[in-house]
Protein backbone atom coordinates (compact mmCIF):
# COMPACT_ATOMS: atom_id res chain seq x y z
CA UNK A 1 0.00 0.00 0.00
CA UNK A 2 2.85 2.31 0.90
CA UNK A 3 4.52 1.62 -2.44
CA UNK A 4 1.26 2.49 -4.24
CA UNK A 5 1.02 5.83 -2.42
CA UNK A 6 4.61 6.67 -3.23
CA UNK A 7 4.02 5.75 -6.88
CA UNK A 8 0.95 7.97 -7.03
CA UNK A 9 2.87 10.87 -5.48
CA UNK A 10 5.69 10.43 -7.98
CA UNK A 11 3.26 10.32 -10.90
CA UNK A 12 1.46 13.44 -9.67
CA UNK A 13 4.77 15.23 -9.23
CA UNK A 14 5.90 14.31 -12.74
CA UNK A 15 2.59 15.38 -14.24
CA UNK A 16 2.70 18.69 -12.36
CA UNK A 17 6.31 19.29 -13.38
CA UNK A 18 5.55 18.50 -17.01
CA UNK A 19 2.50 20.79 -16.95
CA UNK A 20 4.56 23.60 -15.46
CA UNK A 21 7.27 23.16 -18.08
CA UNK A 22 4.71 23.14 -20.89
CA UNK A 23 2.98 26.23 -19.52
CA UNK A 24 6.28 28.07 -19.10
CA UNK A 25 7.26 27.14 -22.64
CA UNK A 26 3.89 28.44 -23.84
CA UNK A 27 4.25 31.73 -21.96
CA UNK A 28 7.76 32.24 -23.28
CA UNK A 29 6.79 31.65 -26.93
CA UNK A 30 3.30 33.16 -26.92
CA UNK A 31 3.17 36.18 -29.22
CA UNK A 32 -0.45 37.11 -28.46
CA UNK A 33 0.04 39.57 -25.61
CA UNK A 34 -2.38 42.33 -26.65
CA UNK A 35 -6.06 42.87 -27.40
CA UNK A 36 -6.85 44.63 -30.67
CA UNK A 37 -8.51 47.97 -29.83
CA UNK A 38 -9.79 51.10 -31.56
CA UNK A 39 -6.64 52.87 -30.37
CA UNK A 40 -4.53 50.37 -32.31
CA UNK A 41 -6.65 50.82 -35.42
CA UNK A 42 -6.22 54.60 -35.40
CA UNK A 43 -2.56 54.01 -36.25
CA UNK A 44 -3.38 51.74 -39.20
CA UNK A 45 -3.99 52.78 -42.81
CA UNK A 46 -7.19 51.71 -44.50
CA UNK A 47 -10.78 51.83 -43.27
CA UNK A 48 -12.89 49.92 -40.77
CA UNK A 49 -16.52 48.85 -40.80
CA UNK A 50 -18.70 47.09 -38.23
CA UNK A 51 -20.29 43.88 -39.48
CA UNK A 52 -22.44 41.36 -37.59
CA UNK A 53 -19.44 39.35 -36.34
CA UNK A 54 -17.15 42.29 -35.66
CA UNK A 55 -15.05 45.00 -37.26
CA UNK A 56 -13.50 44.41 -40.67
CA UNK A 57 -10.39 46.20 -41.93
CA UNK A 58 -10.57 47.09 -45.62
CA UNK A 59 -9.34 49.40 -48.35
CA UNK A 60 -11.50 50.64 -51.22
CA UNK A 61 -9.97 52.61 -54.09
CA UNK A 62 -10.61 53.72 -57.64
CA UNK A 63 -13.52 55.66 -59.16
CA UNK A 64 -16.98 54.95 -57.76
CA UNK A 65 -18.29 54.09 -61.22
CA UNK A 66 -15.38 51.74 -61.96
CA UNK A 67 -15.92 48.04 -62.53
CA UNK A 68 -15.82 46.45 -59.03
CA UNK A 69 -13.13 43.92 -58.16
CA UNK A 70 -12.64 42.26 -54.76
CA UNK A 71 -9.25 40.84 -53.75
CA UNK A 72 -9.34 38.06 -51.14
CA UNK A 73 -6.10 37.18 -49.38
CA UNK A 74 -4.80 33.76 -48.33
CA UNK A 75 -4.76 31.65 -45.19
CA UNK A 76 -2.80 33.92 -42.86
CA UNK A 77 -1.23 36.86 -44.73
CA UNK A 78 -3.66 39.82 -44.67
CA UNK A 79 -4.61 42.19 -47.46
CA UNK A 80 -1.16 43.65 -48.07
CA UNK A 81 -0.46 40.45 -50.01
CA UNK A 82 -2.30 42.18 -52.88
CA UNK A 83 -0.25 45.41 -52.92
CA UNK A 84 1.03 45.19 -56.54
CA UNK A 85 -2.34 44.05 -57.93
CA UNK A 86 -4.37 46.57 -55.94
CA UNK A 87 -2.24 49.55 -56.97
CA UNK A 88 -2.22 48.47 -60.60
CA UNK A 89 -5.99 47.95 -60.88
CA UNK A 90 -6.80 51.23 -59.15
CA UNK A 91 -4.57 53.06 -61.65
CA UNK A 92 -6.42 51.27 -64.45
CA UNK A 93 -9.70 52.79 -63.26
CA UNK A 94 -11.27 49.81 -61.50
CA UNK A 95 -13.13 50.06 -58.21
CA UNK A 96 -10.98 47.78 -56.06
CA UNK A 97 -11.79 46.38 -52.62
CA UNK A 98 -9.47 44.34 -50.44
CA UNK A 99 -10.06 43.35 -46.84
CA UNK A 100 -8.69 41.36 -43.92
CA UNK A 101 -10.67 38.22 -43.23
CA UNK A 102 -11.76 37.78 -39.62
CA UNK A 103 -8.88 36.70 -37.44
CA UNK A 104 -6.24 38.20 -39.70
CA UNK A 105 -4.59 41.58 -40.01
CA UNK A 106 -6.58 44.23 -38.17
CA UNK A 107 -10.05 42.70 -38.41
CA UNK A 108 -11.73 41.33 -35.30
CA UNK A 109 -11.03 37.80 -34.11
CA UNK A 110 -14.41 36.44 -32.92
CA UNK A 111 -14.44 33.23 -30.90
CA UNK A 112 -16.58 31.19 -33.30
CA UNK A 113 -16.10 28.32 -35.72
CA UNK A 114 -14.39 29.59 -38.86
CA UNK A 115 -16.55 27.80 -41.42
CA UNK A 116 -17.40 28.40 -45.08
CA UNK A 117 -20.64 30.12 -44.07
CA UNK A 118 -18.72 32.36 -41.67
CA UNK A 119 -16.34 33.57 -44.40
CA UNK A 120 -19.16 33.88 -46.94
CA UNK A 121 -21.17 36.02 -44.54
CA UNK A 122 -18.29 38.42 -43.95
CA UNK A 123 -17.81 39.01 -47.66
CA UNK A 124 -21.54 39.26 -48.36
CA UNK A 125 -22.09 41.81 -45.58
CA UNK A 126 -19.09 43.81 -46.72
CA UNK A 127 -20.41 44.02 -50.28
CA UNK A 128 -23.86 44.99 -49.04
CA UNK A 129 -22.70 47.71 -46.66
CA UNK A 130 -20.18 49.25 -49.06
CA UNK A 131 -22.82 49.17 -51.82
CA UNK A 132 -20.53 48.32 -54.71
CA UNK A 133 -22.34 48.90 -57.99
CA UNK A 134 -22.99 45.95 -60.28
CA UNK A 135 -21.70 42.41 -60.20
CA UNK A 136 -18.20 42.00 -58.79
CA UNK A 137 -15.16 40.18 -60.09
CA UNK A 138 -13.67 38.10 -57.28
CA UNK A 139 -9.95 37.33 -57.08
CA UNK A 140 -8.55 34.91 -54.51
CA UNK A 141 -5.01 33.82 -53.71
CA UNK A 142 -4.34 30.43 -52.07
CA UNK A 143 -6.97 29.91 -49.32
CA UNK A 144 -8.67 33.01 -50.69
CA UNK A 145 -9.18 31.02 -53.88
CA UNK A 146 -11.28 28.51 -51.95
CA UNK A 147 -13.23 31.36 -50.32
CA UNK A 148 -13.88 33.00 -53.69
CA UNK A 149 -14.91 29.70 -55.28
CA UNK A 150 -17.37 28.82 -52.53
CA UNK A 151 -18.79 32.35 -52.34
CA UNK A 152 -19.41 32.34 -56.09
CA UNK A 153 -21.29 29.06 -55.75
CA UNK A 154 -23.39 30.42 -52.90
CA UNK A 155 -24.09 33.82 -54.52
CA UNK A 156 -23.67 33.48 -58.31
CA UNK A 157 -26.04 36.40 -58.91
CA UNK A 158 -23.49 38.77 -57.32
CA UNK A 159 -20.47 37.61 -59.30
CA UNK A 160 -19.25 38.65 -62.74
CA UNK A 161 -15.90 36.89 -63.19
CA UNK A 162 -13.53 34.85 -61.02
CA UNK A 163 -9.73 34.97 -60.75
CA UNK A 164 -7.94 32.17 -58.91
CA UNK A 165 -4.23 32.38 -58.13
CA UNK A 166 -2.60 29.17 -56.84
CA UNK A 167 -5.88 28.34 -55.06
CA UNK A 168 -6.13 25.96 -52.13
CA UNK A 169 -7.66 22.63 -53.13
CA UNK A 170 -8.61 20.11 -50.43
CA UNK A 171 -8.55 21.24 -46.80
CA UNK A 172 -8.87 18.28 -44.48
CA UNK A 173 -9.20 18.44 -40.70
CA UNK A 174 -5.94 17.58 -38.88
CA UNK A 175 -5.88 14.21 -37.12
CA UNK A 176 -4.58 15.65 -33.82
CA UNK A 177 -7.00 17.11 -31.24
CA UNK A 178 -7.61 20.83 -31.76
CA UNK A 179 -6.18 21.84 -28.36
CA UNK A 180 -2.92 20.09 -29.26
CA UNK A 181 -2.68 21.94 -32.57
CA UNK A 182 -3.38 25.24 -30.81
CA UNK A 183 -0.58 24.60 -28.33
CA UNK A 184 1.80 23.57 -31.09
CA UNK A 185 0.96 26.74 -33.02
CA UNK A 186 1.69 28.86 -29.93
CA UNK A 187 5.07 27.38 -29.15
CA UNK A 188 6.17 27.29 -32.79
CA UNK A 189 4.96 30.72 -33.86
CA UNK A 190 8.41 31.63 -35.17
CA UNK A 191 8.12 28.75 -37.62
CA UNK A 192 4.87 30.24 -38.90
CA UNK A 193 6.73 33.45 -39.68
CA UNK A 194 9.67 31.72 -41.33
CA UNK A 195 7.31 29.58 -43.37
CA UNK A 196 6.02 32.62 -45.23
CA UNK A 197 9.31 32.80 -47.10
CA UNK A 198 8.68 29.38 -48.65
CA UNK A 199 6.01 30.99 -50.81
CA UNK A 200 8.67 32.68 -52.91
CA UNK A 201 10.86 31.29 -55.67
CA UNK A 202 13.59 33.73 -54.58
CA UNK A 203 12.94 34.59 -50.91
CA UNK A 204 16.08 36.75 -50.61
CA UNK A 205 14.44 39.25 -52.95
CA UNK A 206 11.78 39.90 -50.28
CA UNK A 207 13.76 40.63 -47.07
CA UNK A 208 10.94 42.54 -45.34
CA UNK A 209 8.18 40.01 -45.93
CA UNK A 210 8.44 38.34 -42.50
CA UNK A 211 8.61 41.74 -40.81
CA UNK A 212 5.29 42.74 -42.37
CA UNK A 213 3.70 39.54 -41.09
CA UNK A 214 4.60 39.80 -37.40
CA UNK A 215 2.42 42.71 -36.13
CA UNK A 216 -0.88 40.82 -36.52
CA UNK A 217 0.50 38.02 -34.32
CA UNK A 218 0.59 40.28 -31.27
CA UNK A 219 -3.19 40.38 -30.94
CA UNK A 220 -5.30 37.74 -29.22
CA UNK A 221 -7.31 35.49 -31.50
CA UNK A 222 -4.97 35.22 -34.49
CA UNK A 223 -3.82 31.73 -33.59
CA UNK A 224 -7.34 30.52 -32.81
CA UNK A 225 -8.62 31.84 -36.15
CA UNK A 226 -6.00 29.88 -38.09
CA UNK A 227 -6.55 26.64 -36.21
CA UNK A 228 -10.34 26.96 -36.23
CA UNK A 229 -10.14 27.38 -40.01
CA UNK A 230 -8.10 24.19 -40.31
CA UNK A 231 -10.68 22.24 -38.31
CA UNK A 232 -13.89 23.79 -39.61
CA UNK A 233 -13.53 24.97 -43.22
CA UNK A 234 -13.29 21.48 -44.77
CA UNK A 235 -12.99 22.45 -48.42
CA UNK A 236 -13.54 19.73 -51.04
CA UNK A 237 -11.63 20.94 -54.07
CA UNK A 238 -13.30 18.80 -56.69
CA UNK A 239 -16.84 19.48 -55.48
CA UNK A 240 -16.37 23.22 -55.02
CA UNK A 241 -14.76 23.69 -58.43
CA UNK A 242 -17.42 21.60 -60.12
CA UNK A 243 -19.99 23.83 -58.44
CA UNK A 244 -18.24 26.95 -59.71
CA UNK A 245 -18.25 25.44 -63.20
CA UNK A 246 -22.03 25.06 -63.03
CA UNK A 247 -22.40 28.84 -62.57
CA UNK A 248 -20.87 29.45 -66.04
CA UNK A 249 -18.66 32.29 -64.83
CA UNK A 250 -15.52 33.21 -66.79
CA UNK A 251 -12.58 31.94 -64.70
CA UNK A 252 -8.91 32.88 -64.93
CA UNK A 253 -6.62 30.35 -63.26
CA UNK A 254 -3.06 31.53 -62.60
CA UNK A 255 -0.34 29.29 -61.18
CA UNK A 256 3.32 29.73 -60.29
CA UNK A 257 5.34 26.98 -61.96
CA UNK A 258 7.50 26.42 -58.86
CA UNK A 259 4.76 26.59 -56.20
CA UNK A 260 5.57 24.23 -53.31
CA UNK A 261 2.71 25.38 -51.08
CA UNK A 262 -0.03 24.31 -53.50
CA UNK A 263 1.84 22.39 -56.22
CA UNK A 264 0.89 22.98 -59.88
CA UNK A 265 -0.41 19.42 -60.23
CA UNK A 266 -3.59 20.63 -58.53
CA UNK A 267 -4.25 22.82 -61.55
CA UNK A 268 -4.93 19.61 -63.48
CA UNK A 269 -7.42 18.50 -60.83
CA UNK A 270 -9.21 21.83 -61.00
CA UNK A 271 -9.30 21.97 -64.80
CA UNK A 272 -10.73 18.46 -64.97
CA UNK A 273 -14.02 19.85 -63.61
CA UNK A 274 -13.75 23.62 -64.18
CA UNK A 275 -13.43 25.42 -67.50
CA UNK A 276 -10.71 28.07 -67.14
CA UNK A 277 -8.35 30.37 -68.95
CA UNK A 278 -5.18 28.79 -67.55
CA UNK A 279 -2.00 30.84 -67.24
CA UNK A 280 1.21 29.37 -65.85
CA UNK A 281 3.81 31.83 -64.56
CA UNK A 282 7.38 30.73 -65.13
CA UNK A 283 10.07 31.45 -62.54
CA UNK A 284 7.51 32.11 -59.77
CA UNK A 285 6.30 30.10 -56.79
CA UNK A 286 3.13 30.51 -54.66
CA UNK A 287 2.83 34.29 -55.07
CA UNK A 288 3.24 35.00 -58.79
CA UNK A 289 1.30 38.27 -58.54
CA UNK A 290 4.19 39.57 -56.41
CA UNK A 291 7.19 37.84 -57.97
CA UNK A 292 6.07 38.52 -61.53
CA UNK A 293 3.74 41.44 -60.97
CA UNK A 294 3.96 42.95 -64.45
CA UNK A 295 3.29 39.64 -66.17
CA UNK A 296 0.37 38.72 -63.93
CA UNK A 297 -1.15 42.21 -63.97
CA UNK A 298 -1.10 42.23 -67.76
CA UNK A 299 -2.90 38.88 -67.87
CA UNK A 300 -5.49 39.98 -65.32
CA UNK A 301 -6.16 43.19 -67.27
CA UNK A 302 -6.61 41.25 -70.50
CA UNK A 303 -9.05 38.88 -68.77
CA UNK A 304 -11.05 41.74 -67.28
CA UNK A 305 -11.39 43.50 -70.61
CA UNK A 306 -12.37 40.36 -72.55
Amino acid sequence: MKILKVSIIIVLFLVSAASLIMYSFYRYNNKETRTLTDADRKKISGSFIKLSQGITHYELGGPENGQPIVLVHGFSVPYYIWDPTYDFLVKQGYRVLRYDMYGRGYSDRPKVAYTQDFYNSQLLELLQQLKLQGKVTLAGISFGGAVVTNFSCAHPDLVNKVILIDPAYDMKKPAAPQYFTLYNEAVNSDERVKGQMDDFRYPKQHPNWAKLYKPQMRYEGFRNALISTLYNYNNNGRASNACLNSTNKPVLLIWGKFDKTVPPRFSDSIRSVLKTDFFQVDDAAHLPMIEKADTVNAKILSFLKA
